[in-house]
């Protein structure tokens, strides 16, 4: 659901895609949603949330803010407002995705790696 060049290809997600895309409990998005007034996806017809593009590049910024720059609750939210004010959330939560695309691209390589070494490894029958 992330493009090569770091882009969500669809418009809306269930949290159960947010939590793929992101590597993030549910739990997590939950309480994120009650720690940052950012986070406040809608609900459809069933109650279920479903969050936009917008805001899945949010929770990859909180997510850089607080697992890559080790800011607490308090600090990443205000982080957050800091980009709000200055007019740079929208560039900052681009270049979180863009991160957040780049590791998953490097880890997937890294799998197909081992995944080489290990048929090269075996015997050839």
């Amino acid at each position: 659901m992330v493009a090569a060049r770091g882009e969500l290809v669809q418009e809306f997600y269930s949290i159960g895609d947010v939590c793929t895309l992101t590597e993030l409990k549910p739990h997590v998005l939950r309480y994120w949603e009650s720690q940052f007034k950012v986070l406040n996806p809608a609900k459809n017809r069933s109650g279920n949330r479903v969050y936009s593009r917008r805001e899945v590049e949010l929770i990859l910024l909180v997510k850089h803010l607080l697992y890559t720059e080790k800011y607490t609750i308090d600090g990443a939210r205000q982080k957050l407002d800091e980009h709000r004010k200055g007019g740079s959330l929208r560039p900052a939560a681009r270049a979180a995705l863009e991160v957040e695309a780049l590791e998953s691209l490097e880890r997937d390589l890294a799998d197909l790696q081992a995944l080489i070494d290990d048929a090269l490894r075996r015997p050839q029958t």
